[in-house]
């Protein structure tokens, strides 16, 4: 018999929370759900099951190491992915997630590690608690809209389990020190006071290359050894809007970057390069080229941001030219509301977020804009267009030690959980019936 591991008490973590691309691809839009079961049941009115004949309904879509994914399965997860308001192709996006599911649960056998009905049904608690609902409240909006409670535990059970695998895999591996601690809260503690002069360098990294890609990103940043080459591979090699003048951002507040971002440029010295940094669809390095005190005119300042931005979504077929479009007849974040109107629920996304739980892509788009500025950018089948509507100052409570010592090992352990299960997808056979 499979042993039964026991998440540990001490790290109560969202189910998935190591694994940012899979918090991506399948639940980024939970934030946006309102605290109440009539908003989520009300956008359960939006989604329309695909047709399935009976006969093809459990057929295999693929086969990930010979285990099938099967015609339901995907549905399944379009419709979470549907009700969770994700943009993009999201077929695309519910079969890629459901091979990683398949990655997570195969390793963890091979670990003998799995979950007992007690841990999966905290974990549905847990993830439920997002949305300010019980287990069973969430299960019955999923329900709604068609998602059966044995898809939604799937899900929860392969987060569970992949947690655990990386626990068990980095353990003792990953250390955070004291001094590491002293400097993030540090950092915390003039979050707002303090600005820097970052160098970006973008590459693509499409469906299934996603190690590859971060194997060239690794090479571009061997051969990097000032701020000069930095810039001449960005022109060269960067797909962001900045590589015509050579990946250089303005300055900009640290507190505007996410956690993913900030954490990482506050470990470099200036004129070093990061290691490759997973954003979503694509793979970034980052360069410091400065960092300053912002002089203060009262007290010590904000110790976090509050963003408040805006997604609409629209088709990849000349993305670039609707958004252009787009941005010439609007002035605020307001203005969408107005095109939106009559337009599926789920084309227009405006969400409130702390800066630093941002995801590490949308967060470097929205950290050197004002409000009401705006970006564009493929993702998936779809095209966004990203704009900043506000920044507000939010007020923290002292950081507590422990706390930020399991919020920086998280963010290690979460770099390397990305990594390991990009390796994992390099090596399985995937293919179709």
């Amino acid at each position: 018999m499979t042993p039964m591991v026991r998440v540990p008490q001490s790290h109560k973590i969202a189910a998935h929370a190591l694994d940012p691309s899979h918090e991506k691809n399948t639940m980024t839009r939970l934030s946006a759900l309102r605290p109440s079961v009539f908003v989520i049941a009300a956008m359960a009115l939006f989604v329309v099951a695909a047709p399935i004949s009976a006969q093809n309904l459990f057929a295999p879509r693929l086969y990930v190491n010979d285990r099938a994914v099967t015609e339901f399965e995907v549905q399944q997860r379009v419709q979470m992915l549907q009700l969770f308001r994700t943009p993009g192709d999201l077929e695309a996006e519910a079969t890629k997630a459901l091979i990683e599911d398949r990655l997570r649960m195969a390793e963890a056998k091979a670990l003998k590690i799995s979950a007992t009905p007690d841990q999966i049904m905290a974990g549905m608690e847990e993830f439920a608690g997002r949305a300010q609902m019980t287990a069973e409240q969430f299960i019955g909006a999923l329900e709604q809209s068609g998602v059966s409670s044995q898809s939604f535990r799937d899900f929860v059970e392969a987060g569970l389990v992949w947690r655990e695998v990386i626990r068990q895999r980095y353990a003792g591996k990953v250390v955070i020190s004291d001094a590491e601690v002293a400097k993030a809260i540090a950092a915390g503690d003039q979050g707002a006071a303090l600005r820097v002069l970052i160098s970006e360098l973008v590459l693509p990294a499409p469906e299934g290359q996603e190690a590859a890609v971060i194997a060239r990103a690794e090479r571009l940043r061997a051969g990097i050894t000032s701020e000069g080459g930095f810039a001449a591979a960005a022109r060269q090699f960067s797909a962001s809007a900045t590589a015509g003048r050579g990946g250089r951002l303005d300055w900009m507040p640290l507190a505007n970057l996410p956690a993913a971002l900030s954490g990482i440029i506050l470990g470099l010295a200036p004129g070093e390069v990061s290691a490759p940094v997973p954003l979503g669809g694509a793979v970034g390095l980052f360069q410091l080229r400065a960092i300053e005190q912002i002089e203060q005119i009262e007290g010590a300042g904000p110790k976090a941001i509050d963003v408040d931005y805006a997604q609409f979504i629209l088709p990849a077929t000349n993305g670039p030219a609707e958004a252009a479009a787009l941005r010439a007849k609007i002035d605020t974040c307001d203005d969408l509301y107005g095109v939106a109107k009559g337009l599926p629920a789920d084309r227009l996304i405006r969400e409130t977020k702390a800066a630093s739980a941002l995801s590490a892509n949308v967060g470097r788009a929205l950290a050197d804009l004002d409000p009401n500025e705006s970006v564009d950018f493929p993702s998936g089948a779809a095209h966004v267009f990203l704009m900043l509507c506000a920044r507000n100052p939010v007020l923290e409570t002292p950081a507590n030690q422990s706390a930020v010592r399991e919020q920086l090992l998280n963010q290690r352990l979460g770099i390397l959980a990305d990594s390991y299960l990009e390796e994992l997808r390099f090596n399985a056979i995937i293919r179709e019936p």
